[in-house]
């Protein structure tokens, strides 16, 4: 007897061998059916052997229960007796509670885990069919299938046969139920069988031979006509034949249901025929097919059915999947498909996600079967439609690094061990990690973790995901330069015309010369070639993600070798994660800014400091540029250096911009276009400003020291004024001056002048940083009148001769260098212009119609498409800015909000002021923004500006990624940008014109 407060001897038994309910598990050994077990010494060592012995114990009191009274000896002594039978037994009751549920329904079905010939230890498609061969509806097949589906799991739950061998059975043991399943519709229907021949090809993971637990089970038919009859009639036979037997499969009986059959990778998908004959698949893929439906191809297997037409397929399609490396559009569909489609994954379970999750089965599959696209084409060697005999094909083939396909080997063994067992625990579909404790510890258990099963779990999990993730990308690049560099003697290596293939497919417009830029960077056996051949490999997938991977690897190099000898720079791109991604993005997606760097390639220090690409504001940029002007020795020197932090200022704009329009790994793209855009104006304006500031105090320090003779400031005007400044902007300003006390104002305003004509000179001049161009158009009289005034001048003449465009123009003048009590009284003195007390009178209104109406007839570029031109074109940013200045002018005097230079801003008061409703508000912005975007990334992009799309197809490629659109998305960039600006243009129609 057990001592009161004492625990039994058994329950502590039963907690060393793993039970978590030693109470219940003490209750469920004392029923009476299991007395003539109770005292087998090693049924506790069997039991705590298995996943869950709690769940065993469970199973196996059920399964005893449900023996007929005079079987239960025979099956009592057959579990004491024989060891084999008893661990395949348990070690299932252990891991499956659905199988569990199987046999307490089938009792006699545990006579199929007794026999342990060699025959048994790997059944094929044979031996499946003699299983299933008296079943004769859906509902006998369901048991039948159970049954095998029984011995396959005991099997794999024991360690008979490893993960690729059990998926390999599952997919023999499913091509047996489809024989099976079109055998009773066959029987079913005779009519229907005689008059066609069907043949049942499968796909996905069937038709590789790697097939899940529970897995819809891919399928196309193919059916002909048998001699005499009629085509038509006999493809509704086999429709109808290919329909009963998916509901054989698929429909759920009183024993449940097998798996889903799923024909929607057919020709047209669920939209086609559901059966077609040979000669329709063909023309279909001959004209119709996309590169996905090929990489599908590559795993087609015939499997049932009419052995002559199934082979005929297979014969007649195999051809089409190795040629689809070599059409038009199979670049462009790689990249589309290299980018990972984890959108639909719900943010809880996007870390549960063992297939399409980061790090997922998905990402080993894809990178083999895109490997074998390109590479098989000219290597028959590598025509396997299972994984992991086409990982080891690429390896032994010298397509893929031995060490990581070993790698990736071990982890999709690892991986889809986790979801062999997930998914045989009920067997449901699903491929998430489970999140409950006793969950995690029995699938932990079931993978011979025993120490402490759920940390082992996740540590193993985490490492074996974070290998492919790592691997993922590196599998397609490192074999290149390997191939290049030849450091190891007897390694095969692809040959060049194996990695010119892989290059192209890539991306790359000319594979040989990133071949040489490969080998420049990546041959011999210095510490920096050393650390670029472990770069190489990431940065290589990441200019393959951009519109064009040759100008980033171009690029690549050349900073490379700029900057190779300097310490910090290799070792800033391999520490600093952030910095080799940002890189690539930047070299990667145009000219401009590419450019930039290369003038002065130190700059990649920005891109490793997490505060690097933060705008740096206007008084600390002109604090810096006046005290390198201060520095100098003479005006020129002086402008050079302003002119170069200018520069790194602009790279800092573009790289951000790039990065937050592009996003990284670290980084997510910025939802909010309309942020990207207000950083790079405020930005580009601030830097500009700081830049004249400079320009002018070098200016006055040549010729008069430290004060000029009059008092001097520089207004901004146009974009520069409404800080919208794009990379390619002049800077439109105004000049004022006053001359000092007791100065002449002649002299005042020759000195003015000089500073003018001095200031534009300095800014111009030819270096290797870009100018900065100044536009003084905007000025009374035009090009006609003085460069520079005096503020009484200005007065006079707004006073008795100001035309309403130029109060129209005033509207964006703001002080930006110079003077800032001046600017601030110019100011002062324009703002009853811009904002004219009681608004405009109805002639004032009229004449500035009027002078909108004829810029569009007359200022468009002849040839120019209108709904294409961002600036002049049908609701481009003149369109926006006119409607909005005018309401500026009408109502400006009366709602403070509306007096700002910027047009966001006074487009946000307009409608917080009700003069515009919502949906027209948003629909200026949206059209105001994505003109601004186009013209900001073609300037990225070609490095000059521009106000239209780019007719090169890599440009206009590059400008679409820029703003959001993937791969092979350019005419729906094309579509969606005339479709917002015609919207905008009804608003502006209705707004401006009164229509």
């Amino acid at each position: 007897m057990t001592v009161p407060g004492r625990r039994s001897s058994t329950f502590s038994r039963l907690l060393r061998h793993g039970f978590t309910d030693p109470s219940g598990a003490e209750r469920l050994l004392d029923v009476p059916e299991l007395s003539a077990l109770r005292g087998d010494p090693v049924l506790l060592d069997a039991l705590g052997a298995t996943a869950d012995p709690d769940l065993a114990l469970r199973g196996l009191v059920r399964l005893v229960e449900a023996q007929p009274e005079t079987e239960r000896q025979t099956f009592t002594a057959t579990l004491l007796a024989a060891k084999p039978f008893r661990d395949r037994l348990l070690g299932v009751l252990g891991a499956s509670e659905a199988l569990a549920d199987h046999l307490a329904r089938h009792p006699r079905d545990w006579e199929s885990l007794v026999t342990y010939e060699a025959v048994d230890l790997h059944p094929g498609v044979a031996e499946f069919e003699r299983g299933l061969a008296e079943a004769v509806d859906a509902v006998s097949l369901r048991v039948a299938y159970r049954r095998c589906l029984l011995a396959i799991a005991a099997r794999d739950v024991c360690g008979t046969t490893d993960v690729a061998q059990a998926a390999a059975e599952l997919a023999d043991l499913a091509t047996a139920t489809l024989r099976a399943a079109l055998a009773i519709a066959r029987t079913a229907a005779p009519a229907d069988a005689a008059m066609c021949r069907l043949a049942v090809i499968a796909m996905g993971k069937c038709g590789g031979h790697e097939l899940n637990y529970v897995s819809d089970v891919d399928v196309i038919f193919v059916g002909e006509p048998t001699e005499g009859a009629d085509e038509g009639k006999a493809i509704q036979a086999a429709t109808r034949l290919a329909s009963h037997l998916m509901r054989i499969c698929s429909e759920t009986t009183v024993e449940g249901t097998i798996w889903p059959v799923d024909a929607n990778l057919r020709p047209e998908g669920r939209n086609g025929p559901l059966v077609r004959t040979l000669s329709s698949h063909l023309a279909y893929y001959q004209r119709w097919a996309k590169t996905w439906e090929f990489q599908a191809l590559l795993k087609a297997r015939a499997v049932a059915g009419d052995p002559e037409l199934g082979a005929q397929y297979i014969d007649a399609v195999s051809p089409l999947v190795w040629q689809a490396a070599e059409r038009e559009n199979f670049v462009p569909d790689v990249q589309k498909m290299r980018r990972r489609v984890v959108d639909n994954i719900p943010a809880a379970q996007i870390d549960r996600e063992l297939k399409l999750g980061p790090g997922g089965l998905r990402d080993v599959e894809f990178a083999v079967q895109l490997l074998q696209l390109v590479h098989g084409r000219s290597d028959a060697g590598l025509h396997s439609g299972t994984t992991l005999d086409a990982l080891a094909a690429l390896a032994a083939g010298g397509y893929v690094g031995r060490a990581d396909a070993s790698q990736l080997d071990e982890a999709y063994r690892f991986l889809r061990a986790m979801e062999h067992r997930i998914q045989l625990y009920r067997l449901r579909r699903t491929h998430l990690v489970p999140e409950d404790e006793a969950d995690l510890r029995r699938l932990g258990r079931s993978l011979g973790l025993r120490t402490d099963p759920v940390a082992e779990l996740n540590r193993e999990w985490k490492r074996h995901a974070a290998v492919v993730r790592r691997l993922h990308e590196k599998l397609f690049y490192r074999p290149l330069l390997d191939a290049v560099a030849q450091l190891a003697p007897g390694e095969i290596r692809l040959s060049p015309k194996a990695a010119g293939q892989r290059l192209e497919a890539l991306g790359y417009a000319d594979p040989a010369a990133a071949l040489r830029h490969l080998e420049a960077l990546a041959s011999g056996v210095s510490r920096k070639a050393a650390i670029q051949r472990t770069l190489l490999p990431v940065l290589l997938g990441w200019f393959a993600d951009s519109a064009d991977p040759d100008a980033g690897l171009l690029g690549f190099r050349k900073v490379s070798d700029a900057l190779g000898k300097t310490p910090w720079y290799l070792r800033l791109l391999r520490d600093e994660g952030a910095a080799a991604e940002n890189l690539a993005r930047v070299l990667s997606a145009g000219r401009l800014a590419p450019d930039l760097l290369l003038r002065a390639p130190e700059a990649v220090a920005l891109l490793g400091d997490p505060g690097g690409l933060r705008p740096r504001g206007r008084d600390h940029l002109e604090q810096e540029v006046l005290a390198a002007v201060g520095r100098a020795d003479d005006a020129e020197q002086a402008v050079a250096a302003a002119r170069g932090v200018r520069r790194r200022e602009l790279f800092r704009t573009a790289a951000a911009d790039l990065i937050g329009s592009y996003g990284t790994e670290d980084s997510p793209r910025e939802p909010d276009p309309g942020a990207l855009v207000d950083r790079v104006g405020e930005a580009v304006t601030d830097l500009n400003a700081a830049t004249i500031a400079g320009a002018l105090r070098a200016a006055v320090r040549a010729e008069w020291g430290e004060e000029l003779p009059t008092r001097f400031a520089v207004i901004g005007m146009g974009r520069f004024g409404g800080h919208e400044v794009g990379y390619g902007s002049d800077a439109d300003v105004l000049f004022v001056h006053e001359p000092r006390e007791g100065v002449d104002e002649q002299e005042a305003a020759r000195a003015a002048s000089k500073v003018v004509a001095e200031m534009r000179r300095l800014l111009q001049l030819p270096t290797a940083d870009p100018p900065l161009l100044i536009d003084a158009d905007l000025r009374p009289e035009g090009k006609s009148g003085p460069l520079v005034r005096t503020l009484k001048s200005y007065a006079a003449y707004y006073h008795r001769w100001s035309l309403v465009w130029e109060s129209q123009a005033l509207l964006r003048a703001e002080p930006m260098a110079g003077d800032r009590e001046l600017g601030e009284r110019f100011v002062e003195l324009v703002d009853p212009l811009r904002y004219p007390a009681e608004g405009l009178g109805e002639d004032a209104v009229r004449e500035i119609r009027r002078l909108k109406a004829r810029m569009e007839s007359e200022r468009l570029p002849r040839g120019a498409d209108p709904t294409l031109h961002a600036k002049l074109g049908r609701g481009g940013l003149s369109d926006v800015e006119w409607t909005v200045q005018l309401l500026q002018m009408q109502h400006g005097w009366a709602e403070p909000g509306l007096r700002t230079t910027r047009t966001r801003e006074a487009l946000a008061a307009a409608h917080a002021a009700g003069l515009i409703p919502t949906e027209e508000a948003q629909t200026l912005d949206e059209a105001w923004v994505l003109a601004t975007r186009v013209r900001n990334a073609v300037m990225l992009v070609r490095g000059r500006p521009g106000d239209t799309f780019p007719s090169d197809p890599r440009e206009l490629a590059a400008v679409g990624r820029y703003l959001g659109y993937e791969a092979g998305h350019v005419g729906e960039m094309v579509d969606d940008y005339r479709r917002i600006t015609r919207r905008a243009r009804g608003v502006v129609d209705e707004l401006f014109y009164g229509a």
